[in-house]
């Protein structure tokens, strides 16, 4: 038999479940195919409407190291296909029967297609707002969700269609700078955000030609190169993304002065034709819980968006879109363990969709255990948690309380934006019975 892609994609989940403890993602499987066609990532992206950024600087390099460490070599795009193809040549005929986290690939059919991964719940009539919003001169868009709520796909849905309209795009996520290194010098940190918006626009390196630390200052510096080099490369509006900005709130020695030189770039644009065709889009996981001079902050200004759990509706638009056609009352039975949370519920139909001899009462059954298909996600929250005393004492408070309780701001800030909890003021409950019931587990067993 011949080393196909679908015998490529069944190695590399059964190697992924006994290392990792879950399957490829549907957007690592579009970068396992178009490794496996030769594509570059930014082919990858536009074939699949994503942002080049978050395909070759997220997605692949999260899933090159995953594989090295489920395959235990080092895997990358130019030699992914040869380790899968030992792996495969290596296995018994004897294989072992597949485990729940197993994927059901007995033919290419049983794969999605890239058409079928491309799914998207519109949640109207937030689209339209952004997109309308964005193509006025100097505008700024503020995206709050917690982690997993759908930020991303709803930023790179944006950016696609602006693209259509002879936008440039610059989508980059403070999660790829270096805390110990860029956080905590604000000269490093400027530098290292002008370099990297630069590269999103495809322009060469030009810093030590505009950069004069000692004579302007980094902040000047910065906003020179962004003027006179990034946004003067042509006529066309140009949009900056910036994810995960709230990653820098615990560092006052950048965040300070760099939300108060986003602030000045938006008031720009209120004079200045150049800065006109700049656009602003600033995403976020939790509450602004940092001290900012009010004229000063990029936070009080421009359209605030707040990503919300799908309704049932969307749930059950959701499922049809997997090839799952649900009745209300099953959208119901999986709204009652998950909410209407966008990456749980993607994690139920991917897994449902490739494992049909699963029923959903079953998968529902080992949701909130370690065995179940979030025991990867529900582990990593735990272990996440273990890093954050105050927030495992809040939580306990939480899992406790019968009814929404008061907080420490801090820590409902911190369990928001790990998307465990919900928030009215500082009054927080679990945000579904998934955490409930697990959580319930972990902490009655902290001693």
């Amino acid at each position: 038999m011949n080393f196909s892609f679908a015998e490529a994609v069944k190695i590399a989940n059964q190697a992924m479940a006994s290392q990792i403890k879950r399957n490829l993602t549907d957007i690592e499987i579009i970068v396992l195919e178009g490794a496996w066609n030769r594509l570059e990532y930014d082919q990858m992206a536009a074939q699949n409407q994503y942002a080049t950024s978050y395909i070759s600087q997220d997605v692949a390099p999260k899933l090159w190291k995953n594989l090295s460490e489920a395959l235990g070599e080092k895997v990358k795009k130019s030699n992914f296909k040869e380790a899968l193809k030992r792996r495969w040549e290596q296995q018994s005929t004897d294989e072992e029967p597949p485990s729940q986290f197993s994927a059901n690939v007995d033919s290419i059919s049983a794969l999605p297609t890239l058409s079928q991964l491309n799914c998207y719940v519109e949640r109207p009539p937030i689209e339209g707002i952004c997109y309308e919003t964005l193509l006025q001169p100097g505008a700024l868009i503020r995206i709050k969700a917690p982690t997993l709520m759908g930020k991303t796909y709803l930023v790179n849905r944006i950016l696609a269609q602006l693209t259509t309209q002879n936008f440039q795009t610059a989508n980059l996520s403070l999660e790829l700078a270096d805390r110990r290194t860029h956080f905590t010098n604000l000269d490093k940190f400027l530098r290292w955000l002008c370099l990297n918006i630069g590269r999103e626009l495809q322009l060469p390196n030009q810093l030590d030609e505009y950069w004069d630390e000692e004579g302007m200052g980094s902040k000047v510096s910065c906003t020179t190169y962004v003027e006179e080099y990034l946004l003067a490369q042509s006529d066309r509006p140009v949009v900056f993304c910036l994810d995960n900005v709230d990653l820098i709130f615990p560092y006052p020695e950048v965040y300070e002065d760099f939300f108060g030189l986003l602030r000045s770039w938006y008031e720009k644009a209120r004079s200045r034709l150049t800065w006109q065709k700049l656009r602003l889009v600033i995403v976020h996981a939790t509450d602004v819980y940092i001290r900012l001079n009010i004229n000063q902050s990029p936070f009080n200004v421009g359209l605030p968006i707040e990503l919300m759990e799908f309704t049932q509706e969307q749930v059950q638009s959701f499922a049809g879109q997997h090839g799952l056609n649900y009745s209300p009352q099953q959208s119901k039975l999986l709204m009652q363990m998950v909410g209407g949370h966008p990456y749980l519920l993607q994690q139920a139909f991917a897994h449902l969709k490739n494992h049909p001899h699963i029923s959903l009462e079953q998968l529902l059954t080992a949701a909130p255990t370690d065995s179940g298909i979030y025991g990867s996600h529900l582990r990593e929250r735990w272990v996440n948690l273990q890093q954050h005393p105050n927030c495992i004492a809040a939580l306990k408070t939480v899992v406790q309380a019968k009814m929404p309780v008061q907080l420490e701001s801090l820590a409902a800030y911190q369990l928001y934006s790990m998307g465990l909890v919900k928030l009215a003021g500082n009054q927080a409950q679990l945000r579904c019975q998934l955490y409930q019931q697990y959580f319930n587990v972990q902490l009655g067993n902290e001693k």
